[in-house]
């Protein structure tokens, strides 16, 4: 079977970050006491499970980590608050933020500042979300279609910032972005939040689309750049599986065809990856 592999399957730069800073803690000498994730630190259960056997806690609070012991920060942030809980409970914090999350921060704090409220596409019960919005001064509406942006009731009155998840569909927020337009008489900025290494890998993998009969993504299912290559596929008309594991693909299927596309999500370990793509290319 002849399998066209994306360049940019697997970790990406943040979640690499992420993890070495996981890791460095881990490996210190002397740790300051046992350590913690404030929720998963990247979305994918197999890399999970691998730190959970090294003694990596996992919680879903701040008030589970006691003083003294170390939290490494998710890849996707966490609120403003969060952070201070933490400090003020005398934890050693190791921020696993993205930089491309951070940026977005940053961005979102300048620009709120003078009262604009937020209206942000992304995925409300996500924890860069939460992470994103907690930097909006004057409040924030939350979207995540185009569909539920148009049922936005806004006041011509107050001023607006737009801004993007970091990790949505690049095409989905222009088409947004081109619907506020439409919309005379609002005061609204557009924020640029959108990063652009998943923009790439979403091109890339519509670009495979195209020389090919099917493609397989892999990656975490709580993996929203996951689910949305898949879902880029799917939109541009070629038939796309969304799988974790090896052996949740449909064989038979893929047994059909000729060539098969291999991409994978940002929060994807490349042995995973590798695993997949050895065994696409002996089916026969």
């Amino acid at each position: 079977m002849e399998v066209v592999r994306a360049k940019r399957a697997g970790f990406c730069m943040g979640v690499d970050l992420a993890l070495r800073k996981l890791n460095k803690v881990l490996d210190d000498p002397l740790p300051s006491g046992p350590v913690y994730n404030l929720g998963s630190i990247i979305h994918n259960p197999q890399v999970i499970s691998e730190y959970a056997a090294r003694g990596v806690i996992t919680v879903n609070s701040p008030s589970e980590i006691p003083a003294g012991a170390s939290v490494v920060i998710r890849a996707h942030g966490v609120p403003k608050k969060v952070h201070e809980e933490l400090k003020r409970g005398g934890v050693c914090v190791v921020d696993g933020t993205c930089p491309k999350v951070q940026e977005a921060c940053r961005l979102i704090d300048r620009s709120t500042q003078d009262g604009s409220k937020l209206l942000l596409y992304g995925e409300e019960t996500h924890p860069e979300v939460k992470c994103l919005v907690s930097h909006a001064a004057a409040g924030a509406l939350i979207f995540d279609s185009l569909e539920k942006c148009e049922e936005l009731e806004l006041d011509r009155g107050t001023k607006y910032c737009l801004a993007a998840q970091t990790t949505q569909d690049k095409e989905i927020f222009d088409t947004i972005v081109k619907s506020f337009e439409k919309r005379k008489g609002l005061d609204i900025t557009l924020l640029e939040t959108i990063c652009d290494a998943t923009k790439k890998r979403q091109e890339e993998a519509i670009r495979i689309a195209g020389e090919v009969d099917y493609v397989v993504v892999v990656g975490g299912y709580g993996s929203s750049n996951t689910r949305r290559l898949a879902q880029v596929v799917s939109a541009h008309g070629t038939k796309a599986v969304h799988v974790e594991r090896l052996d949740e693909l449909p064989l038979d299927e893929l047994k059909q065809c000729s060539k098969i596309g291999l991409t994978a999500g940002a929060s994807t370990p490349k042995n995973i990856v590798d695993e997949i793509h050895n065994l696409l290319e002996g089916l026969s």
